[in-house]
């Protein structure tokens, strides 16, 4: 029987996969613990057979519960997977498998292997892809479909901006309230209709989860001539932060009317300005095939850093 690596354990592998400009930015020690604390669920996941049939039961009623445990297994080649059995959405008829970390950065050559051990421990739930993470640019894995990218940098670097002077009309400020929350999701709802895959790349927070990034100070709203233009949100209370102290970009969102007016890195250079703790990682991921939000972290002074890669199951 395989041991059950212990949650320090999983964050040292998962360390020595990240992209070797974010270990200039964070001693190893700090980020070996926030990685630590990250994958503890991970463990728990892998033998709380409590949490695996309430998750059976709510997405695959009738199987038993060990079905839906994590199970770091054993691949081939010196190689290791945490591999666990996910819902894109909360969605029940959207599974998938994701395998991470992995005991050693992942390869080409590891690919046909991980989806031939997804396939046979989490066939019968009929998970449509493997989720990889890699730190290698996009297009390195041949087999990989598109996901989303982390772009990310140090606070203290975006506050010098990208060289050009920001246009005297646009204004970031903390939102005092949530009335223009149907006007963000009217926004959403245009970004959907002008490209279909939209909605799946990325989607608006309920105003649940935006009333607390608000009480915590990390809403804001974006105005153009003080007319309301959009939000942007940032929380710390994420676990997208690849084990770095960061905050994560949790919205950021225009109105059609202000879009393609070449705000978006700019949004990037006040946010870093009204985000107090600046020895802190600014972190947001983007889809890969949305080249427009990307093209605009990349402006503001934001890394990919690596990201997520699908492989058909």
């Amino acid at each position: 029987m395989k041991v059950l690596p212990t949650a320090r354990e999983l964050a040292g592998y998962a360390l020595t996969a990240q992209h070797p400009l974010t270990r200039t930015w964070v001693d190893d020690h700090t980020r070996l613990e926030l990685l630590s604390q990250q994958r503890e669920l991970d463990v728990r996941l892998a033998h709380d057979l409590d949490i695996a049939a309430a998750r059976a039961g709510r997405f695959a009623p009738g199987r038993p519960p060990e079905a839906l445990l994590n199970r770091w297994a054993d691949v081939g080649d010196g190689l290791r997977a945490m591999m666990s059995i996910r819902y894109e959405g909360e969605d029940a008829r959207r599974p998938f498998v994701d395998a991470t970390p992995l005991s050693r950065p992942l390869t080409e050559r590891d690919v046909r292997s991980l989806v031939h051990v997804a396939g046979r421990v989490y066939g019968p739930l009929g998970p449509r892809y493997l989720r990889l993470w890699s730190a290698q640019p996009p297009g390195t894995f041949p087999r990989g479909g598109p996901d989303k990218r982390f772009m990310a940098a140090p606070l203290h670097t975006l506050r010098a901006g990208n060289g050009r002077p920001i246009p005297s009309e646009l204004a970031l400020t903390p939102a005092g309230s949530l009335r223009n929350y149907p006007q963000a999701r009217l926004a959403y709802a245009a970004a959907r209709d002008r490209h279909p895959d939209h909605a799946r790349q990325a989607a608006p927070q309920s105003i649940e989860d935006l009333a607390d990034t608000r009480a915590a100070g990390g809403l804001f709203d974006i105005t153009v001539d003080g007319t309301w233009a959009g939000y942007v949100a940032a929380s710390t209370d994420s676990d997208d932060t690849l084990g770095l102290p960061a905050y994560v970009v949790q919205e950021l969102i225009l109105t059609a009317e202000f879009r393609g007016r070449g705000y978006g890195p700019h949004l990037t250079t006040l946010l870093a300005h009204l985000l107090p703790d600046q020895e802190r990682v600014l972190v947001g991921t983007i889809h890969a095939a949305n080249r427009g939000a990307l093209h605009a972290a990349e402006s503001a002074g934001r890394a990919d850093v690596g990201g997520w890669i699908q492989v058909g199951l």
